[in-house]
């Protein structure tokens, strides 16, 4: 993602920023930060009320198409969970967590036990988030995992499920030599809601032990903790030369949710790259703004990935399927079914997760799902 977007705006690849390891090999590390995954896992949510620059998006009751479509979204994501591809596998887990899909819950609890280190990191995540305790036995073997990212990862689900002593496990980690589980630690402790953890975080961030990534997840930590100190150093990233870093910052402004973010915000829905101005336009529309729906239409309107090379097409349609699920007015939930259908399963698992999250609005009137 990073080498085209950059080619795009003619600059220069930063050779100096390793890509994450490889899934191929099942003890691989995870990196969650610089992943982004296909699809991300969500902080901390706060809804403002709204300007005249940045209107709330309406509730849009009786939405046949997206109850119509739970179906083929559910049999998405239930193959997503079997597929051979652990990557796909983790995003199907994502899925299901963000979107409640307690149903589908018992094979996530299944994955706890898969030989790739990110499917069961992920899986624990689940389990803690949905407070899963049916897996909680299961959840507790991981805390002797041989891998320490799913250690912490099992730690942080059991104090969702009522040993808060088991947070102590992400404080000492975020200390720890390896970067990649203090980059956890720190993307753990902001998913953790608790903002004794802030200090850590801080710690962190300003650590010269700290790389880049722990660094980036310090960042949204602290901004999905609500900690407005952070805004100076959101800026300068979602200012950045570099359209990865970009995006980065934008989802750091959306957890952070303060009415100065969203203004930052409206302003990237005119940035050069596509990728940058969807990934406001969904940040915009988790914080209950349709601000960027006209960003997204234009992708099918202007036929915006006309051209584009099968890597950075599946990269647009992922971000502009993200963007709807979190948007949902009546123009774009239109364009679900033809994602639904999409060649790419990472396509197709993106779309499953609006059509999700549609239907939760439709649960719960004008409030924005998580």
């Amino acid at each position: 993602m990073k080498n085209a977007l950059r080619k795009e705006r003619g600059e220069k690849p930063n050779n100096k920023r390793a890509a994450p390891s490889s899934l191929s090999q099942k003890d691989a590390p995870l990196n969650v930060l610089i992943r982004y995954a296909v699809l991300s896992i969500c902080t901390a949510i706060l809804v403002f009320g709204c300007n005249d620059s940045l209107q709330k998006t309406p509730h849009w009751p009786g939405a046949a198409i997206d109850s119509d479509l739970v179906p083929e979204a559910t049999r998405i994501i239930s193959q997503g969970l079997a597929d051979a591809d652990p990557l796909i596998r983790v995003n199907a887990i994502e899925v299901v967590a963000v979107t409640e899909r307690i149903r589908l819950m018992p094979k996530v609890q299944r994955l706890l036990k898969d030989e790739f280190v990110p499917v069961r990191f992920a899986a624990a995540l689940a389990v803690g988030d949905l407070e899963y305790s049916l897996a909680q036995k299961q959840v507790a073997q991981l805390l002797n995992d041989q891998n320490e990212n799913v250690r912490i990862a099992a730690a942080y689900a059991m104090s969702k499920l009522g040993s808060p002593e088991s947070s102590d496990l992400l404080r000492n980690a975020i200390a720890g030599s390896d970067q990649t589980v203090r980059a956890n630690a720190a993307f753990l402790l902001g998913k953790s809601g608790d903002k004794s953890a802030l200090r850590s975080l801080w710690w962190a961030l300003h650590s010269r032990d700290s790389d880049y990534k722990v660094k980036f997840q310090a960042v949204e930590a602290i901004a999905g903790l609500g900690d407005t100190a952070i805004f100076r150093k959101l800026w300068a990233t979602v200012f950045s030369t570099y359209a990865d870093d970009r995006i980065i910052g934008i989802r750091a402004m959306g957890a952070l949710g303060t009415p100065k973010a969203r203004e930052v915000l409206i302003t990237k829905l005119d940035d050069d790259i596509l990728e940058v101005r969807l990934a406001a336009a969904e940040q915009l529309g988790m914080l209950g703004s349709s601000a960027g729906e006209p960003e997204v239409l234009d992708v099918f309107a202007k036929n915006l990935t006309a051209g584009l090379d099968k890597g950075r097409l599946e990269r647009v349609n992922v971000f502009t399927a993200l963007a709807i699920g979190q948007i949902r007015t009546p123009r774009l939930k239109k364009f679900l079914p033809r994602l639904l259908k999409d060649e790419s399963k990472s396509v197709r698992i993106a779309a499953a997760k609006a059509v999700f999250q549609c239907t939760m609005q439709d649960r719960h009137p004008g409030k924005p799902s998580v």
